[in-house]
């Protein structure tokens, strides 16, 4: 069997607070295979950003801790490198695209110095050359007149312009991993479809696998191989898309499901939204931190934790209650 190109075990991230330490990602494993796709899916607050923040060792400390487990790309235990060690990784084999582009974007530096300092970065290659590959990267993504626009700045961009900008940089050193945190939030629907259309061609084309993190489950079904799903910090659910599609085995990822509209139900149908709210971190109950929004919620689930089991082949849930009606 082939060895995953990411695996993270048991990757638990700490935050201190004025109310005490909060456990912001709890126990998370998953892998990643070459090539692959996972979406982690989850509500505001549910641990994805942190844990894509974590694999590459950018939590601030204070008031953030990666507290244990093992982050294993290519083999390597990322949580045991060097700080030097690490930067050599981020940007590099390891790329990732922020949720906002105009604020991880430098406004006073030009476009094509900014897509072209990750490769003189890392691969030493002279700024004059480096900026002709960011011509040809600016190009690839589908930004007219890619040549010319190297002199312009951020703020000459739309915002889906600039999110493709985001995809360039982050292809600019042909990563193995590239993670990308909510990377069509603040765009208009059409303008999602085209990014994340060309950042999943792009994705293809260099073999690079692919961590896309969203709240958004309509973005999952076109572009996901395998799902994980977050509440509270933790994985209560993951499978391969279409099985997850075909048979969500926590109400949790139901109710998701439930929530957003499809092209094939009934229209006349009212789309039905998850009762209360995500839970506070800081609080949270002694059982299953889903319990006070579960309709099927029993005493079990509110004494013990559940982990996650199998349900079917690479389909597991963290759930006690039956919901196969």
């Amino acid at each position: 069997m082939t060895t995953p190109l990411l695996q993270v075990r048991d990757l638990t991230t700490r935050f201190r607070t004025d109310r005490g330490v909060v456990t912001a990602v709890d126990r998370v494993s998953f892998d990643l295979a070459g090539g692959e796709t996972l979406a982690i899916v989850g509500e505001s607050g549910s641990g994805k950003s942190v844990t894509a923040l974590s694999i590459l060792r950018l939590i601030p400390n204070p008031p953030g801790e990666i507290a244990s487990g093992e982050i294993l790309f290519d083999g390597q235990d990322l949580l045991r490198l060097t700080d030097s060690g690490i930067r050599a990784i981020r940007g590099n084999r390891i790329a990732m695209i922020f949720q906002e582009p105009m604020s991880s974007l430098n406004p006073g530096i030009t476009i094509g110095r900014q897509v072209a300092e990750p490769i003189n970065q890392h691969h030493q290659v002279p700024w004059k050359q480096a900026e002709e590959m960011a011509a040809e990267l600016l190009a690839r993504v589908r930004i007219p007149d890619a040549r010319r626009r190297l002199s312009h700045y951020p703020h000459q961009f739309s915002g889906g312009m600039r999110q493709r900008v985001m995809i360039a940089m982050a292809l600019a050193c042909r990563p193995r991993l590239i993670i990308a945190d909510e990377p069509t939030t603040a765009l208009d629907v059409t303008v999602q479809a085209q990014v994340l259309d060309i950042l999943k061609e792009l994705t293809r084309e260099t073999g690079a696998s692919l961590i896309l993190i969203t709240h958004d489950l309509g973005v999952v079904a076109r572009y996901a191989d395998k799902v994980a799903v977050m509440y509270a910090g933790r994985i209560v659910e993951s499978a391969p898309a279409r099985e997850l599609y075909g048979r969500p085995s926590h109400p949790y990822t139901r109710g998701l499901m439930a929530s957003v509209p499809r092209l094939d139900s009934d229209t006349s149908q009212r789309l039905v939204p998850i009762e209360g709210q995500p839970p506070d971190l800081s609080t949270l109950p002694d059982g299953c931190s889903f319990v006070p929004r579960c309709a099927l919620a029993f005493d079990r689930c509110r004494r013990d934790r559940p982990i996650l089991e199998p349900v079917g082949p690479d389909h597991f849930k963290a759930c006690f209650a039956d919901v196969s009606n």
